[in-house]
């Protein structure tokens, strides 16, 4: 049976098949089918396994100490997680109760405190071995740990680097992994696609409610898209197959046109929202409004049939809403009225509740946005009159998402 070895050979027996058939792919193209079908995120890492396996059969990996690497294979304490993916220059709390991670734990700490977080393939794998943890890790800095009264240990890590896990293994009761480096090699230039991955994962902070770090000013200057798509990685809400293979995506551009990808929410607004949205912007402009405002918003909603169906299912008096919204929007504005004739634009807040709106659609595999997903965007917007009256009228965030979710598997 061919393994990974052979996967140069493979690469080109589908390229030589395809081509009878009259389909034509590029040796890369062909490289990087190849790698999948072995499980690998791209052909960098299916090259790093290579020649990591060459290394290896030149000298025997139990030959290599924790002390440092010979050949290119070091041994080191390892821990296996099972719900996280942990990435470069981020800082994470790992909270540890297996017996054999707790072992390891004790054998970083009499070395240089550095250990591979090797992630599980399986949550539910309590004593994981060589074929239970995916290829490519990370080696961490043992920072602080802490004692916790129910036996278990916290200790806080900070991420230096990817390697190639080439064995995981268990001695003398600690999990322990051999693993080679792997470079990315010179950082290449991508300035233009670092600015949009920045200012997309703004637009994602802001719908997701996610807080922005310190360092973020200067993430836009940063000229290495590997170190900026490992940055944005560790904050995107994402599923473990995905945060894993990002990880495993060795070239730097590919990884941050990834990262880019997995922000694109964008979804057509559908066209009874659209007409839901102008309906909105109407009834601001036509009351000497500079901006509408989610009342204006929800005001509209009332009428538009998606929306109009949820709040009707959580039993909500419409005619009551309207009334309340209306003397709002009549009276409680006044602080934003002008007399230069302009049409009304929309709000920040009401931008950020059409954005969640967006990515609500997208994770429920909806190919346009509807006043229901709308609605779910104006429930973190706390403060405004808009959010309260919905709390008022006993219209809750949860019950109005179960009711979307259960329209959606049904449709």
């Amino acid at each position: 049976m061919r393994d990974f070895r052979d996967a140069k050979a493979m690469a080109q027996t589908l390229r030589d098949s395809l081509q009878i058939k009259a389909i034509s792919i590029s040796h890369g193209e062909s490289l990087e089918l190849v790698s999948r079908m072995f499980g690998v995120a791209d052909w960098n890492t299916m090259s790093a396994m290579l020649q990591a396996d060459r290394r290896d059969g030149r000298t025997p990996p139990a030959t290599a100490q924790a002390t440092g690497p010979q050949n290119g294979i070091a041994s080191y304490p390892a821990v296996p997680l099972r719900d996280l993916v942990p990435f470069p220059t981020a800082t994470y709390p790992l909270f540890v109760g297996r017996p054999k991670t707790m072992q390891a734990l004790d054998h970083a700490f009499e070395r240089q405190r550095e250990v591979v977080l090797a992630i599980q393939k399986e949550s539910g794998t309590d004593e994981p071995g060589d074929g239970d943890v995916h290829t490519i890790g990370v080696i961490a800095q043992l920072l602080e740990l802490e004692s916790l009264p129910d036996g278990t240990l916290k200790v806080l890590t900070q991420v230096n680097r990817r390697v190639l896990i080439h064995r995981f293994v268990t001695t003398s009761g600690a999990f322990e992994a051999e693993v080679a480096a792997l470079g990315e090699g010179p950082i290449p230039d991508a300035p233009e696609l670092i600015l949009r991955a920045v200012k997309r994962f703004e637009r994602y902070a802001a719908a997701r409610d996610i807080r922005i770090p310190g360092v973020w000013p200067v993430l836009e200057q940063t000229r290495d898209p590997g170190r900026v798509a490992d940055i944005i990685a560790t904050r995107l809400r994402l599923p473990m197959g995905d945060k894993q293979n990002l990880l495993a995506t060795l070239d730097p551009v590919a990884r941050l046109k990834q990262v880019d990808a997995f922000m694109d929410f964008g979804r057509p607004l559908s066209p009874a929202l659209q007409a839901t949205k102008l309906r909105a912007l109407g009834y601001a402009t036509e009351r000497h409004h500079q901006y509408a405002t989610l009342e204006h918003l929800l005001l509209a909603l009332l009428d538009d049939a998606d929306a109009s169906a949820v709040m009707q299912a959580c039993n909500a008096d419409i005619d009551a809403m309207r009334a309340s919204l209306k003397a709002y929007v009549d009276r409680g504005l006044n602080n934003i009225v002008a007399q230069d004739g302009r049409e009304a634009k929309p709000t920040a807040a009401f931008e950020r509740a059409e954005q969640r709106a967006e990515i609500h659609a997208h994770e429920l595999g909806r190919t346009a946005v509807t006043g229901a997903n709308m609605l779910i965007g104006i429930f973190p917007e706390t403060r405004s009159p808009a959010a309260q009256l919905l709390a008022e009228h006993r219209i809750p965030r949860a019950r109005v998402a179960e009711f979307i979710a259960r329209s959606a598997s049904e449709a």
